[in-house]
Formats: structure tokens, sequence, C-alpha cells
């Protein structure tokens, strides 16, 4: 590894004890192994700080900062952007799990693709144990060279998890740091897709884990997930009305600050008061681990991979 790497990877955990180690060992296997692995612990109560300083101890790519106060989830993601150093960023979750190959296929798509500002590869939803629950086809129109259809894709398509893509820093510190109503990640998707092309490594890499204390399960309704994201919208100044038109005026406001032409700008408004005001096709913009299970037995072999190396690295 270089003195300053070239990647640097953020790990926002907060109570991150049960799966917290499992990722980390896909994190530290990847084949490409320049990168700093960025961990700022949102004063965890469990055992989430001792995994932190052993493995830390023993790696030096990691840097572990624990924090005095839990700030909520949106402050320590944009806490842990701050902290980083390399021209290519990518956050990653406590609980997610990670081919081995993921950063360098990511890296290497952004190297052979200038234009391109974020790159990331096909995922799968897997449950507490590791089974695939849910595969999934990315379906978005990200690729494309025009941001209108790049952003009217983002409005109506189900999500994909592009947040979790490697990033180049530069293009992100330019958008608007994450905020905390009610689907605050989209909007901040969005003005990332309008900045420019994405790239989709058409290869399974990235394995998102759903289980029943993730933030989204353990929060279901919009205000306890928005406390869960920044415990300054507890109270009565933050109701569900206010949150919800937040989300609305977050992608107003992303199209007046993405630079645009008019006619692209009057395209994406067009695209925005669609979606405003029409009742969107059955299942568009629902998360992908909400959708029917599936037989796990289709993705093995991809998921016995990943397993695979993670053992091998510990034998």
């Amino acid at each position: 590894m270089t003195a300053v790497p070239r990647l640097s990877i953020g790990l926002p955990v907060y109570n991150g004890e049960e799966y917290l180690a499992e990722s980390l060992d896909a994190l530290l296997g990847q084949t490409y192994e320049d990168f700093e692995l960025v961990i700022s612990d949102n004063a965890s109560r469990d055992g989430t700080q001792d995994i932190c300083r052993r493995y830390a101890a023993r790696d030096s790519r990691i840097r572990y900062l624990r924090l005095p106060r839990n700030i909520g989830a949106s402050p320590n993601h944009n806490h842990v952007f701050t902290q980083s150093r390399g021209e290519l960023f990518k956050w990653a979750s406590h609980d997610d799990l990670y081919a081995r190959d993921l950063l360098r296929r990511c890296v290497e798509a952004l190297d052979e693709r200038p234009d391109v500002i974020l790159a990331h590869a096909d995922q799968a939803i897997v449950d507490g144990d590791g089974r695939v629950k849910v595969p999934y086809e990315y379906g978005l129109a990200t690729a494309s060279p025009h941001a209108p259809e790049r952003f009217r894709s983002m409005l109506f398509e189900p999500g994909g998890d592009d947040f979790y893509g490697v990033i180049r820093a530069d293009v992100l510190r330019r958008v608007k740091p994450l905020d905390s109503y009610h689907h605050a990640d989209r909007t901040f998707v969005a003005e990332i897709g309008l900045r420019g092309r994405f790239h989709q490594v058409p290869e399974l890499l990235y394995f998102r884990r759903d289980h029943p204390t993730r933030a989204e399960r353990a929060n279901p309704s919009k205000r306890s997930r928005c406390v869960n994201l920044d415990p300054r919208r507890a109270g009565p100044l933050h109701p569900t009305p206010r949150l919800l038109a937040e989300y609305v005026w977050g992608f107003v406001s992303t199209l007046q600050r993405v630079p645009l032409s008019p006619a692209d700008r009057r395209e994406c408004y067009r695209h925005l008061a669609a979606w405003a005001t029409s009742r969107a096709r059955p299942g568009a913009g629902e998360r992908v681990e909400d959708r029917a299970p599936v037989d796990p037995d289709r993705l093995a072999v991809s998921v016995d991979a990943l397993v695979a190396g993670r053992e091998g690295r510990q034998a």
C-alpha cells in the first residue's frame, strides 16, 4: 500500500458486533489492496469497539475512530468521508459481504472509463446466515450519457445500491452531504448520477445482508428511520409530512445545484413533475430486499466462493 492509498473505504458503524468481523474479513481479503479502511464507531455500546481495535492492531490499513456520542447514521456517514484521503471512495456497511474481486473490478472500470464517476457490481441480498434471499438484476439507466435519462431512471425504477459503489472523491466532494429526511439516500445518489455516468460491473460481487436488526427493519416507520439517521429529527418540529416534503424538495434543490444545460434541466423537471404527480407503476422504488424470496441454490456457487476465500485467509 502507498503512503496515501488510492482508495478509501469508509465504514460507519453502531452496535454492529454480530456481523462486523465477517464483513471486515471480506474487505481486508480483497485482491485489490491499495486502500485504507476508515471505521467511525458511533459510540457503540456492544462489542464493536473491541472488534475494531483487534483488527486495527493487526492490519495497518485500518484507522479506527470512535465518536464520544451517537450523532446518528447520516452525520456518521458524512464524517467518515471527511476523514478519507484517497482519490476514490467507497462506503461499506458493517454487515454486508464482498466478493474478493469487488474492489479490483470497480477500480479497473473507473480506470478504463474516465467519464464514469461511480462503479459498482451486481448484487444479491443474503440473510443473517449468508443464504441468498433475493438476486437482483440491475435495471437502472445510470450508464446513459444523457443526464435526464439517468435522472428519470433513478426516479422511476426500483433502486439499486449505487450508494455503496466506488466513487471518484473529487466528484463526491461537490455533492451536498447526505441528509436525514425520508429516502435522503435516493436524492443523494440522484445528485451523483446527474454529475456523471455510472458503470455496473456485470459480475455478482456484492452481497447485501438483510436481517431483523438492520436499521430499516428495526425502525419500521418513516419517523423512526429518520430519527435513526439523525437524533435531531426527534420531536414535534419534524413530523412525517415535513420529512416527505423535504424528500421531494431534495430532488428540486439537486436540480438547482447541478450544472446542466437549460434543455436538460427542463427535461429533468418534467420527469420530476411526472414522478411527483403520477402514481408509479407497482413495485417502482421498492427496496431489493423487500421483493419475494427466490431459491438460494441459484447463486450458491457465488456465495460459496466468497466464503471459501474468507476461510482460506483465516486458515
